[in-house]
Formats: structure tokens, C-alpha cells, sequence
């Protein structure tokens, strides 16, 4: 079983608790005008409008194309310095290559991606359903990821779902991807010293998401900072009420629950599975 890092401590000794930022899987879906974006609010004002409600976003288009620096350094001008970005790896890496002879790939991947600095959160690599457990192949490629870079593995498969994978990945201190959709459930496993959650079934009421917000605390106490992603919602259902519901106290709630009309300052403001 995977070790579990220590908590940092402060002043006192008592253990810090970790930064939990919560999201989305993408921002840039035009159902989301009138119940979240203004409806007349332009596309190239959304991320802004977003980052400024939201600590966080996973973003898909670097799935299907390798992101410029000049696309990146822009994400990051338009938003503020707590921000993070997750960016999904190429799917030239996790499903053409399945992670094979990929090292050409995966240095222009992470070379990339730290033209983010400091708001570069998580590279997500997402393998395909049908990609089974191969130990070979994944220690291999685990060996060619850049010394400290931050990157969370989501297996869809359940043959992956086994110990000596979570050993390999907190050898590593990289994050198993916790996912919860219709279809399947990932092991509860914090593998590194950051955690990654993907919350991907559309019906979670306010009931389902307190208790995964009291579950992904208990598992990653430990943890600096830990990422959570809902799914988008092609109803339009206001993204903010997601960290609303995810608020317990009362004072975190009115700090967080502002509703657009209501926030302060300018009028600012896609993904698969």
C-alpha cells in the first residue's frame, strides 16, 4: 500500500490543512450563459470571469493539441495568482502511444506546460477504458516523467486498480486520480503529496457532494493542496453552487457563495470524460 505523506506542521505543531481547490472540467460552455456568465458576456472574457468565482480548472483542449506558449502565457495574464490550471496530456501520449515510446512527447508536454509558473497545478493523464494493467509499461513511463512534476494517472480500467500500481505511483509521489462517475468508482487512494478528484456523475445532490467533501478531507490531510473537479452540466446549472455546496462553515460559505450579480468588479466572464 501506498505510504501516505507526513502533514506539514505549523508554528505550533499542529498540522496545516491543505489547500482544497474545487472546479471544473472545462469553462467554456455557452450553456452555462444566464445561469453563471452574463448573457451577453463575450467567449474570450469567460476565463476570467471564472477564475475569479473558482479556484481551478481542468482544461481538455491539451488533449487534442499542444498548447503554445503564447496560448498559455495568456491563460495565465487573464487570471489571478491563486489561480491553478490542470492540463489534460496529449491523447498522442495515452491513447495512440498508451504511454510507448513517448519520451519526445512528453518533454514538450512538460516543457510546455511550465510556462504556467506557479499556476500550473496538475498534468492529468487519462488512459483509455480499454487499456489494461501492464506494470512494464508504466514503470517505464513513469521513469521518463521530469523530476518534480506534478501528475495524476486516471485508470478507467479496474485490472489498474491494484496496490502495486499505488505503490509505484507514491514511490514517485505522483497522484492516482480518484474518479466517481455512473460507471465506475476509484479506490480512495492519496498517492502523493497533493490529491486529484474527478467527480463526474451529473446527479450528486447537495447530500452527495458534503459528503465527498468530508471524505477527500479525511483522505488528504496530509496533502499541500488538493484538486477537485465536477463535471460540466450541459443544463447550465451554475458551476459557483458546486463550491457552495461544498462549503461547510458558515463563514467560508458567505465568502464563497457570491452569486455573479452580487460579485464585485468587472463584468468577466470543453470537455469529454
Amino acid at each position: 500500500m501506498a505510504s501516505s505523506p507526513l502533514p506539514a506542521a505549523g508554528a505550533d505543531n499542529e498540522p496545516i490543512a491543505p489547500r482544497i481547490l474545487v472546479g471544473t472540467s472545462g469553462y467554456n460552455y455557452a450553456e452555462w450563459k444566464g445561469s453563471f456568465y452574463p448573457e451577453k458576456l463575450p467567449a474570450k472574457k469567460m476565463l476570467p470571469f471564472y477564475a475569479e468565482r473558482l479556484s481551478t480548472v481542468e482544461i481538455n483542449y491539451t488533449f487534442y493539441r499542444m498548447p503554445t506558449d503564447r496560448l498559455l502565457a495568456g491563460w495565465s495574464e487573464v487570471t489571478p495568482d491563486h489561480f491553478r490550471f490542470t492540463l489534460k496530456a496529449p491523447r498522442r501520449i495515452t491513447h495512440i502511444a498508451r504511454l510507448r515510446v513517448c519520451e519526445e512527447i512528453v518533454s514538450a508536454c512538460c516543457g510546455a506546460a511550465q510556462t504556467l509558473g506557479a499556476k500550473l497545478g496538475v498534468l492529468l493523464f487519462q488512459l483509455p477504458p480499454s487499456f489494461k494493467k501492464d506494470l512494464a509499461v508504466s514503470d517505464e513511463f513513469l521513469g521518463i516523467l521530469p523530476p518534480g512534476v506534478r501528475a495524476a494517472f486516471e485508470f478507467r480500467h479496474v485490472s489498474w486498480h491494484d496496490p502495486d500500481v499505488f505503490d509505484r505511483l507514491g514511490a514517485r509521489r505522483l497522484a492516482l486520480c480518484v474518479a466517481d462517475s455512473e460507471r465506475m468508482t476509484t479506490p480512495i487512494e492519496v498517492t502523493a503529496p497533493y490529491g486529484y478528484f474527478r467527480l463526474r456523475d451529473q446527479g450528486y445532490q447537495p447530500d452527495d457532494i458534503a459528503r465527498w467533501a468530508e471524505t477527500i478531507a479525511a483522505a488528504s490531510a496530509a496533502c499541500g493542496e488538493v484538486f477537485v473537479y465536477f463535471k460540466h452540466e450541459d443544463e447550465g446549472r451554475d458551476p459557483n453552487s458546486l463550491a457552495c455546496s461544498w462549503t461547510h462553515s458558515p463563514r467560508r460559505r458567505a465568502e464563497r457563495c457570491r452569486s455573479p450579480a452580487a460579485h464585485a468588479g468587472p463584468e468577466y466572464g470543453h470537455a469529454t470524460d
